[in-house]
């Protein structure tokens, strides 16, 4: 009896805390009463209880009711913080987000090829304790460290199966993160920017999202929940066939998405940086337009196959795609070409977030596990 007491309460206190931080709109303790269907002496003691621990506060915002003015409640976002470390083969990405998702700081730290995972895990933890003593992030606040890696991780989470553009094949996890004394998550880093995507945009149902870094992969997110598959390799656009017996690919194939569509093709190719590529676009430099348009009709193949797939928006993201937004609607067209059932390409759309998707996506793990259980 004892147990199922505590639990309604617990379940309540939740309720009030996901209604506040849902809600767009002023709010105020009758307005909560009203619509959780709760009194107002359980929502007093509830709102107090929250209060206490630090996570709602008074908006200091008023609203006339026709009598006294009421005030209003929100969430406190930065009560708890999360870290996302992105992990690439020349450089860590570091982001600290609020409970809204909010990036509070970020970082960037280059780094050599490394060969022992165990000597990257020590650099690893010391630039994380350097990230967290620079931005004054209090540790008692932080929920965990969530790092994206470019690469397949086992069922079981504990091994990298392959990460081409780090040269990790098979590696044990454990080398990693065996320095970092918080909680910590390992996710694919596609996996974790197609989550952050799907949580921004506030409840959409699914999405198929398609990374296009220096390398390519993605992520099916059903409902709010990260597809994986049978062995956690759903969403590896990147290494599905555009061209056959094309472009060599890092993964050792040929004719892979990644490799008539990454960043990295550009500067390779061209040896220069994106900006000046795309500066070189705008003036017209006629080998830039060939590979650019060579590159969105591979991209649109790889589009038109998720669709035919999945049959659900796609969205783009990545930091390639902050320049796309010019040449949205020639890509459309050349997606909608090669589709027999639609009339247009509109379910294709560039991410709500424009930067620093990956690793605010895995810092997002431990805020989402942070509201399931609050």
């Amino acid at each position: 009896m004892e147990v199922n007491v505590t639990e309604r309460r617990k379940q309540t206190r939740s309720s009030i805390y996901h209604y506040l931080y849902e809600t767009q709109s002023f709010c105020s303790r009758q307005s909560l009463s009203l619509a959780l269907g709760l009194s107002l002496p359980t929502i007093y003691q509830n709102l107090t209880e929250l209060m206490e621990s630090g996570l709602v506060c008074y908006s200091g915002e008023t609203q006339s009711t026709g009598g006294r003015k009421a005030s209003g409640l929100t969430i406190v976002p930065d009560a708890r913080v999360a870290v996302g470390v992105s992990i690439t083969e020349n450089r860590l990405r570091f982001s600290a987000a609020d409970l809204r998702l909010k990036e509070l700081a970020y970082r960037k730290v280059p780094h050599m090829p490394f060969t022992q995972v165990s000597d990257f895990g020590v650099f690893l933890a010391r630039e994380l304790e350097s990230f967290l003593d620079e931005n004054q992030i209090d540790r008692a606040k932080l929920l965990g460290v969530g790092i994206a890696v470019p690469g397949a991780i086992a069922s079981n989470g504990r091994r990298i199966l392959l990460a081409p553009t780090l040269g990790l094949r098979d590696s044990d996890l454990t080398e990693l993160t065996r320095c970092i004394p918080y909680p910590y998550f390992v996710e694919n880093d596609a996996t974790s920017s197609g989550y952050a995507e799907w949580f921004m945009r506030g409840g959409q149902s699914s999405i198929a999202y398609l990374s296009l870094e220096n390398g390519v992969g993605g992520a099916v997110m059903l409902n709010g929940s990260a597809y994986a598959g049978d062995n956690r390799r759903s969403g590896e656009f990147g290494h599905m066939c555009v061209e056959p017996g094309g472009l060599a690919c890092s993964c050792g194939k040929q004719g892979c998405l990644e490799a008539y569509c990454s960043a990295r093709r550009i500067s390779d190719d061209l040896g220069i940086s994106l900006k000046d590529f795309f500066a070189g676009l705008e003036r017209h430099e006629w080998s830039y337009e060939l590979l650019w348009n060579d590159l969105l009709r591979h991209l649109a193949v790889g589009i038109g196959n998720i669709r035919m797939a999945l049959d659900c928006d796609v969205v783009l993201g990545g930091f390639l795609t902050q320049y796309l937004s010019p040449y949205l609607s020639l890509l459309k067209h050349y997606v909608m070409s090669n589709n027999p059932f639609e009339q247009d390409a509109e379910y294709v759309q560039l991410g709500v977030l424009s930067k620093h998707t990956v690793p605010l996506g895995a810092a997002l793990h431990f805020v989402q596990d942070f509201l399931d259980n609050v």
